[in-house]
């Protein structure tokens, strides 16, 4: 169990050194703890209980993790936004995103909605094109 604590204080520390624990909460915490404890019941040869424990724990944290109220753009709004053609390339989204940020980010006199919904618009596109090209394998 010595080597596992010295890993995982290993890891706290480069995420805390990175800025990786910026959004943690007291909930984040307390879900890493107990998956610990169920990490150690597991190891205890208590399979059941500690394997509850660990998956609960990573659901509550994915739970927590997950963006709320985000809601997702349809494709053909998001091409019309940014006024990218269907066969757009990545390349083409991104630019298109720059023109129209530049002008739209509240820095620039625009609103916080409306630079939130291009760049909304930005992350549907570029979901939807790496859901439509093929992975090397």
């Amino acid at each position: 169990m010595g080597p596992l604590i010295l890993l995982a204080a290993g890891g706290f520390i480069w995420a805390w050194w990175s800025g990786r624990l910026k959004g943690f909460t007291y909930d984040d915490v307390a879900a890493g703890l107990i998956f610990l404890l169920g990490l150690e019941m597991l190891m205890r040869s208590a399979l059941l209980p500690g394997a509850a424990l660990m998956a609960g724990a990573l659901l509550w944290a994915a739970h927590r993790r997950r963006p709320r109220g985000a809601k997702p753009m349809p494709v053909e709004d998001a091409r019309r936004l940014l006024g990218v053609a269907d066969n757009a390339s990545l390349a083409e989204i991104r630019a298109a995103h720059r023109r129209l940020i530049a002008r739209v980010h509240p820095d620039a006199g625009g609103s916080a909605e409306l630079a939130r919904r291009v760049n909304l618009a930005r992350d549907t596109l570029v979901a939807e094109l790496n859901c439509r090209t093929p992975r090397a394998s």
